[in-house]
Parts: C-alpha cells; structure tokens; sequence
C-alpha cells in the first residue's frame, strides 16, 4: 500500500474496502481482508484516500473470490485470533471458536488454582492447532507443564508452526509445550500416569447424521476426523471420561467441550465413573457447552 503515484488499476483503500464488504458481507472481514492482502494488522490500514496498489488489490479480490466461493475467511487469512494468541490455521485443522475460547478459560482457572507455585501439569488432548496448549501456556503460572497430543500429523504440524510463533518473543511459555503424537492418552508418556492436574480437550462431537447437515463451509473444508468421532457423536467424550481416572492426580479435574444436547448425558457417565463434582459451564451464548468433572481428592 502507498499514497504515490497509482497504477491505472490502483484504488483508493475506502473505495476498496466497500466493493469488498459488499463481497464478503461486513466491514470487518472487509478490513481483515485488505490488511491480510498488504501484509498489515487489520488496525494498521492506510487512511481511507490512500492508495492501495495493483498488486495488493488483486490480492484481496482473490481472496474475496475464495470466500465467495464457500472457502471459510479463516482459511484465506491463514491466521485467526484465539483469546491473547494469532495463529495459523489452515485445512489441516479445525478453526478456532469463541466456544472454544471458553473452554480454555476454564482449564486456565483450573491449573492456575492448583499448587500455588508449584509444578503444574495440563493435558490437552486432540490440540489440533494448539490453541488450547498455547493458552495455558502463555497465560498460566510459572510452574506449567503442558502436554499437547493429537493422532494428526499433519495438525500437530501446524501446532508446531503456531508454537515455533509463540516462542519467539516468550521463550519461557513455549518450553512448557510438549507436543506428542497418538491417540487420546496413548500419546502420553506413562510416567505422567495419576500425576495430571488439568485434562482438556476440544475432542470430536458431532454425529454422522448431524456431519451430514452441517454448513457447507464447514463440512466441505474443516477436516473430518477432528469434527466426528463415530455414528451417536460422544464416542470420543465417553473415552476421555472413562480412561481420565487413570491419569488425573487426587483433586485434578476434566474439561471437555460438548454439544448443548450431550451435556446431561456427559455429566451423568461422569458421575457414574466417579467424578464429583460435575457440572456443566455455559459458552458466551449462554449454552450448555463444557463439562467440568472432578476427580475426589484434596
């Protein structure tokens, strides 16, 4: 972007900005779009009589043109915001929600009350791109140790790319990251067994039936294996309820994502496995959208 002289096909950044919102639907991605297009933060974009140059808007009309044609705006930034982090996302994984955000707010209250001081350990399972692992460790204590795992290689590739991110200016808060490769707790090493404080996890939930209804936009792009676990959609909750026992220490806890219409069914296959308390956590909409289980103990 520059305010010399134009190329015949230059524009001027407000003239831009409204052929793109009238493509895209709003202001806002219209503005995500152009900073994304000139290499800038959505904040820093020229006043509105600048003038942006050839290059960068048949960058930002390609990119208009993707969503147009059904791709998620997330995938053409390549980067999205999750609570104080910038990460990269791409096919390889799903993109990160508000609801989400939620989630990892609670897993941050649970570690950040554990061991005033002391060691902590977290897990997140099925990390994906790490939003949840890199939260924890950008915005807990000291004395964190997180293990993130996913059975995707090519989402802890990204994982690893958005860690690589973090640890630039925060070294100390990505060496609490250690991501590993397998299923569920098959990826943890079995020393961690009994000695976890913070289980967490954003695990599969959708049913085949329901994959099917789903929005284009998501269905036709986000990755499968990270949306649907099998034909009844808690197969994967079930799982982490039924072997987080075996790795929570005395007082640890389980944080888990779910659908609004899962949450009784959850709380109760909880209970009956021996968490007390449960309950179930709103998102920011006001529905029933993480399940938060105790292990007895201290």
């Amino acid at each position: 972007m520059h305010s010399e002289s134009a190329a015949p096909s230059a524009v001027t950044a407000s003239a831009l900005l409204a052929e793109l919102a009238s493509s895209l639907g709003g202001p806002a991605e219209a503005r995500w779009v152009l900073a994304a297009a000139g290499g800038l933060a959505a904040h820093a974009l020229p006043g509105v009589e600048s003038l942006c140059s050839a290059e960068v808007a048949a960058s930002a009309r390609a990119m208009a043109r993707r969503c147009a044609g059904g791709e998620p705006l997330q995938y053409v930034l390549g980067t999205w915001a999750f609570r104080s982090l910038e990460v990269m996302v791409d096919p390889r994984v799903l993109i990160p929600r508000p609801e989400t955000e939620v989630v990892a707010g609670l897993a941050l209250e649970l570690v950040s009350g554990r061991r005033s001081g002391g060691h902590v350990t977290a897990v997140d399972l099925g990390t994906g791109s790490g939003v949840i692992a890199l939260s924890l460790a950008a915005e807990g204590p000291a004395g964190l140790e997180v293990w993130a795992g996913d059975v995707s290689t090519p989402a802890l590739e990204v994982a690893r790319a958005n860690l690589d991110v973090l640890a630039q200016p925060d070294p100390a808060a990505g060496a609490r990251v250690r991501l590993v490769a397998g299923s569920w707790f098959e990826a943890l090493p079995r020393r961690l067994a009994g000695t976890v404080d913070v289980v967490v996890s954003n695990p599969p939930y959708v049913s085949e039936g329901e994959w099917e209804g789903l929005e284009p936009v998501v269905r036709d792009h986000e990755p499968k294996l990270a949306l649907v676990p099998g034909a009844a959609g808690t197969e994967a909750l079930a799982h982490l309820v039924e072997q987080a026992p075996l790795w929570l220490c005395p007082g640890g806890a389980l944080v888990l994502e779910l659908a609004p219409h899962q949450a009784d069914v959850m709380m109760a296959v909880a209970v009956e496995r021996g968490f007390h308390p449960v309950s179930v956590r709103q998102d920011l909409a006001g529905r029933r959208r993480a399940l938060v289980a105790r292990w007895p103990g201290p």
